[in-house]
């Protein structure tokens, strides 16, 4: 089967979506399938595209075996609606055109958040007359409105209008959590085109390994309890919480809270950080995928982090199948929802509500004397996390993919709850 899938981001990039692509993409094509990716030059979060790479119309490269072909965009870092939406609409533009002239493909793919992707799939679907999946990786425009990017007004209604259009006119839907699922049938899309599939992890990659004490040394954080968080650092994240967290916690020197990567907010985090003289926080750029299972090895805890925001009920953060896979204990702390429940179900960490840094203070305080009890929350999401795991994933995603391409219609969706992965 010859697979065209349309995302915005992908390796080198390592957020959730690049990865989520790029890993189920090696196991259609050691399966015998044929993949190609349309996407742009890797620049996510920072605006900034990656060493090697230029700002082209139109550049192919092979990546185990995928067909990767990448446009120009407008590019912009991951901040301030307007230049955002330039990037967003460009991508639509260029990868629509790019995706006309590669072989016909079986099947269409594109995947969210942002649906100017979707509708740069969809069109494709129509020009080359082939069935149209879009994987649903956010619930967008809401998410924007929930972090505080925009609010509700003509332009958000008029997107929620395109984001149902997307919906109704894709042969297939694929939701990474049940309650997108669930949000869209209480809004009139047909329940039965709509399959879940869990978001996963590369358990070949992340599995545990020996803490990297020369890594420690480097970033002073040897015979230290390490709280790890590693990723963007955007709105959505409301990282500042934990930041005043560590305030509290400033006279426990055996606590130190590290932040790995990039995104909107880091500037103004390091800057609260400074100011507040916070000397148990550390700061660490971007890291390239392959140096993330050391990272994750020298935290004893893996802190996922979201806003407290309704919309972030339904999200269940990538962070949480890696953590697992490295039987590293979580402390969630989002609103409370699908994210929760999975990790609770699974006896993988705690959990604990967001923007009250006093709690997330006591229960860091907590576990970091109690190692019997972080060893048990590791061994119990180790256990759990070959459910999740990404070959697990790509099989269900492609009996979809066929599915569609056979023409085969609606079906109903593959998953109804997070708890069906852990039986």
């Amino acid at each position: 089967m010859k697979i065209l899938f349309l995302t915005e981001n992908f390796p080198p990039e390592t957020n959730a979506a690049a990865n989520r692509v790029y890993e189920r993409a090696k196991f259609w094509i050691a399966w015998g399938h044929e993949v190609t990716v349309i996407t742009c030059a890797p620049n996510f979060p920072a605006g900034r595209i990656h060493d090697g790479y230029r700002n082209r119309w139109y550049q192919v490269e092979r990546m185990d075996g995928i067909k990767v072909v990448r446009v120009k965009t407008f590019i912009s870092a991951n901040e301030g609606i307007v230049m955002r939406m330039l990037d967003f609409l460009s991508f639509m533009v260029t990868g629509f055109f790019a995706s006309l002239f590669q072989p016909r493909p079986d099947v269409v793919c594109a995947t969210s958040p942002q649906f100017f992707t979707a509708v740069a799939g969809w069109l494709v679907g129509m020009c080359r007359r082939r069935p149209f999946v879009l994987e649903l990786g956010d619930i967008w425009p809401a998410s924007i409105v929930a972090v505080g990017a925009m609010r509700e007004s003509i332009l958000i209604r008029l997107l929620e209008r395109l984001e149902l259009f997307l919906y109704r006119r894709s042969d297939a839907i694929v939701a990474l959590t049940p309650s997108f699922k669930e949000n869209l049938v209480d809004r009139g899309i047909d329940g039965d085109k709509i399959s879940i599939v869990i978001n996963g992890v590369d358990t070949a990659r992340f599995q545990k390994i020996p803490r990297d004490d020369a890594l420690a040394a480097e970033w002073g954080l040897r015979d230290k309890f390490v709280v790890g968080y590693i990723g963007t650092h955007g709105m959505a994240h409301g990282l500042s919480n934990v930041l005043e967290a560590a305030k509290i916690m400033r006279d426990n020197d055996k606590c130190t809270f590290l932040f790995v990567g990039n995104g909107a907010e880091r500037d103004s985090l390091i800057e609260k950080a400074s100011a507040e003289n916070l000397d148990n926080v550390r700061f660490i750029g971007s890291q390239p995928r392959e140096a993330v299972p050391a990272i994750w090895s020298v935290c004893d805890l893996a802190l996922v982090h979201l806003r407290d925001s309704d919309v972030f009920r339904e999200v269940i953060p990538s962070k949480i199948f890696e953590a697992m896979a490295m039987e590293l204990p979580i402390l969630l702390v989002t609103p409370e929802g699908t994210a929760s429940e999975l990790v609770l179900a699974a006896r993988a960490g705690v959990w604990a509500p967001p923007e009250k840094p006093e709690e997330l203070a006591g229960i860091v305080a907590s576990l970091s004397v109690r190692q019997r009890l972080l060893a048990l929350l590791g061994k119990k999401g180790s256990a759990a996390s070959g459910r999740f795991s990404r070959e697990r994933q790509a099989s269900e995603m492609l009996k979809i993919l066929e599915a569609a391409a056979a023409g085969d219609g609606p079906r109903t969706g593959v998953g109804t709850d997070a708890r069906r992965y852990l039986s």
